[in-house]
């Protein structure tokens, strides 16, 4: 993906829901993988204790 296409997503996104609520998003987004990458570790910890 080049330099052209992020800034017309960016375009895009800034079009559709404002500069206001797209740090709002990305911050959702953020804590959503964090807890992902939690969950996904705590499973992969209780994995390698039954083997």
């Amino acid at each position: 993906m080049g330099i052209e296409e992020i800034i017309l997503i960016a375009l895009v996104l800034l079009v559709l829901f404002g500069a206001k609520r797209i740090p709002e998003m990305m911050k959702g987004i953020g804590k959503g993988i964090s807890q992902f990458n939690e969950e996904k570790n705590a499973t992969d910890d209780k994995e390698d204790e039954k083997d």
